[in-house]
């Protein structure tokens, strides 16, 4: 007979699974005076959907979409073709929604569905380090060991 009484569970290790450990790191990004058609160039052939736009300094004033290139194409309708003699400055969204490398990603899971978007520029101090996408977080979660999430 044991005297010993029952053992109480050993914690379990709990996994700080961050935005950080799984943003992609090397990006396409464009400058703010960029013209549109080396944009609209640049997404053809590298086929994605849009990209940061920052200064010379580093920092994220801005992102560049197809939706925003369609902008200038359209503009090129009254001249009865497209003209593409914008540049990224006048198209570019300046509000952009960002995060920390250090979000959790399952917070990050969260603002995915709260703001409706498919990617998150992230920045430290100002500067773009990186960017973090819903497949990111799918990734993350796949290898996650399911007991410690």
């Amino acid at each position: 007979m044991s005297y010993r009484g029952a053992e109480a569970p050993k914690p379990q290790e709990v996994q700080a699974i961050t935005v950080e450990d799984y943003m992609a790191r090397k990006l396409i990004t464009f400058s703010p005076d960029q013209p549109m058609y080396e944009v609209i160039d640049s997404l053809m052939s590298h086929r994605i959907s849009g990209g940061p736009v920052v200064s010379k300094e580093g920092e994220l004033v801005g992102v560049i979409s197809e939706g925003d290139c369609l902008k200038e194409v359209a503009k090129g309708k009254y001249h009865n073709m497209p003209i593409l003699t914008g540049v990224v400055e006048e198209y570019m969204a300046k509000n952009v929604i960002t995060v920390s490398p250090d979000l959790n990603i399952f917070e990050a899971a969260k603002m995915f569905l709260e703001k409706r978007l498919r990617r998150f520029p992230v920045v430290r101090n100002g500067k773009i380090v990186g960017q973090i996408s819903q497949k990111d977080v799918m990734k993350a979660v796949m290898n996650a060991k399911s007991s410690t999430w």
